[in-house]
């Protein structure tokens, strides 16, 4: 098997071939290496009718039998070829082509080559109603290169084979050259304009009488040789160079930097190694040190060439900077770290000296949720830990920081400790993982995703960085290499490669990868500085701010290409009195907090652009935090307070959401108190401003009733069916499935319109219904079926490639013939080839479909299987039966493990099992249970019980729900025509009455939802399908483009007046029995 190194080797010469405009060389390496398969060429083939180069081209990748994907491919290719014969009456040469190239199809679909061969006795092909639509040649080319593509993209074999990487330009000659740097670095009388003329054989200057030669060589070597500003610059044909001193490689060139360093070790499972070490290379005075590159942190050496000190700084728009004092938030105690949702740009996490953490919604200044520092498992932690504690019980926040998808955050401690929550929306969270992290402070974490797998980084006073499976706890990677406490970390990744710069107190900055290889990068901050690093929001700029023992503080960003100081910020006056926070702002500002204000830079200017001192009262150096989009900016605050800066487009968020999340009434305690709703006042109230301690604020339900308050659009099938029993999206977003109570399954697909760049379900475009031109529709077989008690059920291939799919009688007419029959059908994560099928007798079966198989049977419940869900975080398969069973089985080995039963009111007599679901949260930690008499959120390890709505009596039962695809909203269809949405918590937010989406002939009580589907990619729109045979798409309109507002929060509980009025449910509280 080809090595790494060698594969990139190979990329190299490809590039290269390609910029020396050799095509059909790069071609031929590309068919030989099987490395890159390159689209466009293939198109171009295939549009010009080059059916053997076409096919020598493919042979280079995959054989005809490699899968059915491969086949598939060939089939079109030399089908089209032979309708190309038959369409020039060229009847010998079809007759070849099918004697020859189709035949052998025939052992796969015998009477599809039947019909092949029949297009012979026509006299025009297109007599035959398949082809009627066959127009010409070049409009059929084009047509077949866009099915050939969605195949070659499907194709697991050219997975990462259709993108070539993004290099630099001319890299193959970039890595001669600074081959040729290094070798005349070694010369022991360098020439100052050598003559290489070869590269066959190591260079070398030979030794020469010339006495300016000489001169030069002296005067080079002359002392200790200087730093290096990095990699010198290089022209692709351009004459050779002299080097300053022994070349030093820039940044994007770790990986091929050889590491022999012990220091980092792997534990527990780690990623595996990223890259292939190549052999070191030595010269004169090397020591184990010498890769390990020290790159220079003197600013006025990494000053840009033609930067004026003296320029002026430009006009500030205060539209466009966060600058008007909005909001001021109350804290208690004095903030240390705050971050902003990535995706509800609303919500600020602050940690503070004393370990508190909170949750603030800045719109409304008010306190979500709060936490003291405790540590959870006193007693699984270190002896170390307790006997820190013990001695001084004081903890400090030292970072606070949310997921990239905010469903978790980590707070990381001055004690040895990070906990980690699970967010699930208003004011619920849960806690998660508490990780004994380091002896001593845990300086800083963050969140990285090497792998697909996501991690929190830390690291800490021991001088160590550790890697952490955010979803077990378990380690992953400890490196070593720091030798004084590491200060912070910044993870990043480019070019699919994942890396991460550390940084220490005595002024180290280290950079490294995701392996036991040690450090790839050393340097100094500039002036030996404590230092923090940050990327820009594109990820394309880095950037660092510290400051040294001396209270001199430095803003700089680094270019990643030489590994030098591109700009070096101005504006720092007088030395600060503490260690200065920064962040960036989109891709625009840099904010620094220092001498009582913020300072601001934009990041193309090296002045100062403005100083902004947020109507005063702001500490020395001063803790500062943007959220996503630049518009809010949280400040820290003497007398433990916040003050929160907004833009314009800020204030608007703001008021917006302030405006729709709450009402003032004076009647709210009264409302509250008719609709039997209670609430524990000693619970720590939430922290009002003066101007809001009068104001009572009720939540609203919003109710849409009407047409107008929503988008929609009706899908019907040319088919007639009485009612849809299961509904999908594609995993694409661009087309719907339905199982009618028929057995037939009904197919919208969206094209792509001029507006965008992929086709996605909307409710402004009508969708096409497919239907085969022979007419022949996609039936379960209902051979053996009993209509009455058959469960249909259907799983989609994660490919969209195919659907696996009974009406109670046979699944896909092939195996598993009744009794029993298929209940529940589930793809496994990892393989679509390995199929989970719960059945009628109380068994579930595992599935191979390539061997056609059955590997095992899980016996566990007593009753019908009713739904199966997988998670390939925690490998497992969760089933829920018709004995209210839930059952979680180890998906690796097949074992059983926890189970539990439905949790039922008790007094309240449990309702027939006769149908339900399963669907995991976006976490894959937490599983949704769907039942007509409740909702039900359970950890899905434990299958402990933590949220439950329950439907009150006499209330219609609940037809089918689900989570949308973010996981912040559960949909839910309900027996009376209403379709209502929560929050991911299971608080009521919003409800859709009937007569909102059917149209004004069509009674309610004649068009029921029965199932629902959320979109994979859009989390406001889903779909419902009806008793009356269509499925309606539903999205909230355009001006709101959400579905009203969640409970906001009062001391610590949701508001839910206005649910419990409704006498349509209510959330089950923890005191409540089951």
């Amino acid at each position: 098997m080809t090595s790494s190194l060698s594969k990139d080797l190979i990329l190299l010469i490809m590039q290269l071939l390609d910029e020396e405009k050799f095509q059909q060389a790069r071609h031929k390496l590309e068919q030989e290496s099987g490395l890159y398969f390159d689209m466009k060429y293939f198109e171009e083939l295939v549009l010009e009718g080059k059916w053997d180069e076409v096919e020598r081209y493919l042979l280079g990748f995959t054989k005809i039998d490699d899968n059915r994907y491969s086949m598939k491919i060939f089939f079109e290719i030399r089908k089209q070829k032979y309708l190309e014969a038959l369409d020039k009456q060229d009847k010998a040469t079809a007759v070849d082509i099918l004697v020859k190239d189709l035949k052998m199809f025939a052992g796969f679909n015998e009477e599809l080559f039947k019909e092949i061969t029949q297009l012979l006795t026509l006299n025009n092909f297109r007599e035959n109603a398949q082809l009627a639509s066959y127009r010409d040649t070049k409009t059929a080319r084009a047509i077949m290169v866009m099915e050939l593509k969605k195949l070659i993209e499907a194709n697991p074999i050219f997975r990462d084979k259709t993108q070539f990487p993004q290099l630099r330009h001319s890299r193959l000659r970039m890595l001669i050259n600074q081959s040729l740097n290094w070798q005349h670095s070694l010369c022991s009388n360098p020439r100052l304009n050598p003559d290489i003329n070869t590269l066959f054989v190591d260079h070398s200057c030979k030794n020469s009488n010339d006495s300016f030669a000489q001169l030069t060589a002296n005067s080079q070597l002359t002392g200790s040789a200087p730093k290096a500003d990095g990699i010198l610059p290089m022209s692709a044909n351009g004459p050779f160079q002299q080097p300053l001193a022994p070349v030093q490689p820039p940044l994007p060139t770790w990986i091929s930097i050889p590491q022999n360093h012990p220091a980092a070790s792997g534990g527990g499972n780690g990623f595996g190694s990223l890259t292939n070490p190549a052999s070191s290379v030595r010269g004169p005075g090397d020591s184990d040190d010498l890769f390990k590159t020290q790159f220079t942190g003197d600013p006025e050496r990494g000053m840009m060439q033609g930067i004026n000190l003296g320029q002026s700084s430009t006009a500030f728009n205060a539209a466009d900077f966060p600058k008007t004092v909005a909001r001021t938030l109350n804290l208690g105690s004095v903030p240390t770290s705050m971050d902003f949702h990535p995706v509800q740009h609303t919500l600020l996490l602050v940690g503070t000296n004393t370990g508190d953490i909170s949750l603030w919604e800045v719109s409304s200044r008010e306190k979500l949720l709060s936490r003291s520092f405790q540590v959870w498992d006193i007693g699984a932690s270190s002896m170390m830990l307790k006997a820190t504690l013990i001695k001084d019980p004081c903890v400090s926040v030292k970072r606070i920081l949310w997921s990239p998808d905010g469903t978790l955050f980590g707070v990381a401690y001055s004690k040895h400790i990070i906990q980690l929550y699970a967010y699930f929306g208003g004011n619920e969270i849960h806690q998660h993982l508490e990780i004994d992290a380091h002896a001593g402070s845990v300086n800083d974490l963050a969140f990285c995703n090497p792998a697909k797998k996501l991690c929190a980084i830390t690291c800490g006073d021991d001088k160590a960085i550790k890697v952490w499976n955010a979803t077990t706890g378990s380690k992953l990677y400890t490196f070593e290499g720091h030798d004084a406490a590491v200060h912070s970390v910044c993870p990043h990744n480019k070019e699919n490669v994942h890396f991460f710069f550390s940084t220490s107190v005595n002024g180290k900055i280290k950079a490294w990868l995701y392996d036991n290889m040690g450090y790839r990068v050393d340097y100094d901050a500039p002036g030996h500085s404590i230092t923090t690093m940050a990327y820009s929001a594109d990820g394309k700029r880095l950037f660092s701010c510290g400051t040294s023992k001396d209270g001199e503080s430095h803003v700089v960003e680094w270019n990643e290409n030489d590994g030098v100081i591109k700009r070096n910020y101005v504006g720092f006056q007088k030395p600060s009195s503490g260690v200065v926070q920064f962040d960036t702002s989109e891709n625009k500002y840099l904010a620094v907090g220092d001498d009582y204000a913020i300072k601001v830079w934009d990041m193309d200017k090296i002045n100062i652009l403005t100083t902004i001192d947020a109507e005063g009262g702001l500490p020395a150096s001063p803790c500062i935090r943007f959220n996503k989009e630049g518009s809010l900016l949280a400040v820290s605050a003497n007398d433990c307070k916040v003050k929160i800066l907004a833009t314009m487009d800020g204030l608007q968020l703001m008021r917006t959401i302030e405006n729709h999340s709450t009402i003032a009434t004076r009647n709210g305690s009264e409302t509250a108190k008719k609709s039997g709703s209670t609430r524990n006042m000693e619970e720590v109230k939430p922290t009002r401003l003066a101007e809001e301690a009068n104001t009572t604020r009720i939540w609203k339900l919003t109710q849409i009733t009407e047409t107008s308050q929503l988008r929609t659009l009706r899908l019907s099938s040319i088919m007639k069916t009485d009612k849809i029993s299961r509904l999908t999206y594609t995993y694409s977003g661009n087309a719907i499935l339905a199982l009618g109570s028929s057995a037939i399954h009904h197919l919208w697909r969206w094209s792509r319109d001029d507006h965008s760049l992929r086709a996605k379900a909307t409710t402004k475009v009508t969708p096409q219904f497919i239907q085969q031109p022979s007419g022949i529709l996609m039936t379960n077989d209902l051979t053996g079926a009993k209509p009455d008690c058959a469960l249909p059920c259907f799983a989609l291939s994660k490919n969209d490639s195919y659907v696996m799919s009974t009406s109670g009688g046979k699944t896909m007419t092939t195996f598993m013939s009744p009794p029993p029959v298929a209940t529940s059908l589930a793809f496994h994560p990892d393989d679509n080839n390995v199929i989970a099928v719960g059945m009628d007798d109380s068994t579930i079966h595992i599935y191979n479909v390539r061997i056609n198989e059955v590997k095992i049977k899980l016996n566990g419940h007593s009753k019908r299987v009713m739904c199966l869900a997988f998670s390939y975080v925690q490998h497992t398969l969760v089933s829920l039966g018709a004995d209210a069973q839930l059952i979680v089985w180890n998906s690796d080995k097949w074992e059983r493990g926890n189970s539990c039963f439905l949790r039922i009111l008790a007094g309240r007599t449990p309702t027939a099992m006769v149908e339900a679901q399963l669907q995991y949260h976006k976490d894959l930690m937490h599983i949704l249970v769907i039942h007509e008499s409740q909702l039900a959120l359970y950890d899905s390890l434990k299958l402990e019980c933590e949220k439950q709505w329950i439907v009150e009596e006499p209330a219609a039962p609940i037809s089918h729900a689900t989570f949308s695809c973010d996981s912040q909203l559960v949909y839910a269809s309900f027996m009376d025509g209403t379709v209502r949405v929560f929050t991911s918590n299971l608080q009521l937010q919003c409800q859709i009455n009937p007569n909102a989406y059917l149209p004004p002939d069509v009674s309610s009580s004649a068009s029921l939802p029965l199932v629902i589907a959320a979109h994979p990619q859009e989390p406001n729109q889903f779909a419902i399908g009806l008793t009356d045979g269509t499925v309606v798409i539903i999205e909230p309109p355009e001006s709101e483009d959400k579905w009203g507002m969640p409970p906001p929060v009062h001391n610590g509980l949701h508001t839910t007046a206005t649910e419990g009025s409704l006498g349509i449910g209510r959330q089950l509280l923890p005191s409540e029995k089951a």
